[in-house]
């Protein structure tokens, strides 16, 4: 199996505190790596060491098959980055920035720009300078200027901030082409967990600095896992009643509205009927399959995709 990424106990400090801890991360060539964590788990730092913005307090990580230091340079030339708020020459247009960033590369196809920026559908934007645009173009200019070379590795820290449901379908397929046709391998970080389910081959969970999980969609999807959904404003005597007259013992109390109930063998329609019978007002009752998203804050609370 090729990798194009592979870090072996990175470890940084800050300040005497442990910020990222033992981290192994495997990126396969050609895959999409969906990198999750709340604020603050240290997936920006982690990003920030592997393209030599932040060095490791310890541990190593290697890149195209070679280890990086502080002077990989050919090895950061083979990449593309997103490194939290994307910069621009303010004063600059869209063409002018891309311009200098092929010039600092050393990159010369000059017809690539308006490749990149059809890409990203950022035209018509003639003259307009940088500080004019909006969040989402800033964005839109940022992926451009990322892809623009045609990288073997794209390292993309969360590119579709500011975008709206279009813009992040657009980006959405854009990652997709590229992954698919141009075989360049995506790590990409994002909060929009639905955004990530949709486009990601592996993913890895992190949470206080520890990578807690690097699973596969295909595992996550294929673990199928069904469950009943109700929604009532009293899940105390819901519960109640599911546990002493069902005898369910595999039921989760979600929140002060939601309990999810993962026996197999009780059907949505005995459940509604009991709970009816037993006086609890129910506002719905839905069959459901395990999610991302489901998956994502069971890992979190110390679990997974089991009940």
């Amino acid at each position: 199996m090729s990798y194009i990424l592979r870090t072996n106990r990175l470890t940084k400090v800050y300040q005497g505190k442990e910020v990222v801890m033992n981290v192994n991360m495997n990126i396969k060539k050609g895959e999409i790596y969906g990198f999750l964590g709340p604020n603050g788990a240290g997936k920006t730092t982690i990003m920030r060491m592997l393209t030599n913005l932040v060095k490791p307090t310890s541990g190593e990580v290697e890149i195209f098959g070679e280890k990086l230091t502080p002077n990989s340079y050919h090895l950061l030339s083979r990449m593309g980055t997103i490194i939290e708020y994307p910069i621009f020459y303010d004063k600059l247009t869209a063409r002018q920035n891309l311009e200098m960033h092929c010039e600092y590369m050393g990159f010369y196809n000059f017809s690539a720009i308006d490749d990149a920026l059809r890409l990203v559908n950022l035209t018509n934007i003639n003259d307009k300078p940088a500080k004019d645009f909006s969040l989402g173009m800033k964005q839109r200019l940022g992926i451009a200027r990322a892809i623009i070379t045609k990288p073997e590795f794209l390292i993309l820290d969360e590119p579709i901030n500011g975008l709206d449901p279009i813009g992040i379908k657009e980006i959405r397929e854009l990652f997709r082409m590229l992954s698919r046709e141009y075989g360049i391998t995506i790590l990409i970080s994002s909060h929009i967990l639905a955004e990530i389910e949709q486009i990601a081959d592996t993913i890895g969970v992190i949470n206080h600095g520890h990578l807690i999980d690097e699973v596969s969609m295909d595992s996550i999807r294929g673990a199928n896992t069904e469950y009943i959904e109700i929604v009532t404003h009293n899940v105390e005597k819901a519960a109640f009643v599911l546990t002493n007259e069902l005898n369910l013992s595999n039921i989760r109390v979600m929140d002060n509205q939601i309990i999810r109930i993962y026996n197999d063998h009780i059907s949505q329609g005995e459940v509604m009927k009991t709970l009816v019978m037993n006086d609890v007002v129910v506002e719905s009752v839905h069959k459901k399959t395990i999610s991302l998203e489901d998956y994502f804050f069971g890992l979190l609370n110390g679990g997974g995709i089991d009940a």
